[in-house]
């Protein structure tokens, strides 16, 4: 089976690539995700407030007038517990480049646009063969516009892409009004993958402290449903490459991101969980499925299940919506199915 595709320009050896998380905080870490069998890694982000700490800017921000209130300074978390600052992260990609063989794509996470989007260039030239640019933000500015907030992405993506010359995916976030339009305006200011979805971390409360602490959840196979819609809806009309992340766990998952029109797909929840060698184990069993349903390779099988290629296109909009909420039956049982 012919398991090879290509993204961003990149010839992988196969659609798996293990997207940002703490397993690409080590060399180690980025050794064993190439064992396991992954086609590219995404490193670990490299945040916007620690580059903007290392050259005193943001400490100054973070204490002034914070002890007006007591909870202020635990929103933002200590910068020095990060375990990769600036330094550190681009050291790390050059150490990686030498140690394996696959492709190696940084990561970069911020908000706003200035002097931090010069690390996109020190990136480059550590070695880093593509950049996925994340750009996790939450307008909640009263006076803020949707379209002010388009603005926002579309300016860092080309001041990034004025800055370098290596592929640039960005990782969208799925709360824009009119999710299409955007994809399109971001692939014609430059980006050259789409990367759906973002997850937003909610906080959560903490009764016992009364305090807004972190929580982090871990992703499901369900999650994939938005994703793997809006890929579908997107594919052979915005000229991008598609990578769907959030919900990727299992054979399945894999498969049906790629019918949907993706040409890779990215783990993370599911490796931290389970361990890296469920790369492998998903690769085996996609050549055995392949094998069974006879697919001679994957691009045989990218974009098959998309809007343009299915027999009812509307699917994936109104009547998919209306079929869904006239599907539910009561069991006889007594229990809901």
């Amino acid at each position: 089976m012919d398991l090879t595709t290509t993204y961003m320009g990149m010839a992988l050896k196969n659609p798996i690539v293990p997207s940002s998380s703490p397993l690409s905080e080590s060399l180690d870490g980025i050794r064993r995700m190439e064992d396991a069998g992954a086609a590219a890694v995404v490193m670990y982000s490299l945040f916007e407030e620690q580059i903007t700490l290392e050259s005193h800017q943001l400490d100054h921000f973070l204490s002034y007038g914070t002890d007006g209130f007591a909870e202020a300074l635990s929103y933002f978390p200590d910068m020095a517990t990060f375990k990769v600052g600036p330094d550190e992260y681009l050291n790390l990609i050059r150490r990686a480049k030498k140690a394996v063989g696959i492709p190696i794509i940084g990561s970069l996470n911020g908000v706003s646009t200035g002097g931090w989007i010069q690390y996109a260039r020190e990136i480059e030239e550590a070695g880093a063969n593509a950049l996925e640019l994340n750009v996790y933000y939450i307008p909640t500015d009263l006076e803020m516009t949707g379209a002010e907030v388009e603005e926002m992405y579309l300016s860092i993506l080309r001041d990034v892409k004025n800055a370098i010359s290596i592929p640039v995916a960005v990782k969208l976030s799925p709360f824009f009004s009119a999710t299409a339009n955007m994809a399109y305006r971001l692939a014609g200011a430059g980006a050259n993958a789409l990367v759906l979805f973002n997850r937003f971390y909610q906080p959560d409360f903490d009764l016992e402290n009364l305090e807004v602490v972190p929580h982090l959840v871990l992703s499901n196979s369900n999650e994939l449903r938005l994703p793997l819609r809006w890929v579908a809806i997107l594919y052979g009309r915005v000229p991008a490459d598609f990578a769907v992340t959030t919900g990727i766990h299992a054979l399945e998952d894999v498969l049906k991101g790629l019918m949907a029109g993706a040409k890779v797909t990215m783990m993370a929840s599911e490796l931290l969980q389970s361990g890296v060698q469920r790369i492998s184990q998903v690769l085996e069993g996609m050549v055995q499925w392949m094998e069974e349903y006879e697919y001679e390779s994957v691009a045989q099988m990218q974009g098959s299940m998309s809007q343009q290629r299915v027999a009812e296109p509307t699917a994936f909009e109104r009547a998919n919506y209306m079929k869904v909420l006239g599907s539910w039956r009561p069991d006889p049982a007594g229990q809901l199915f």
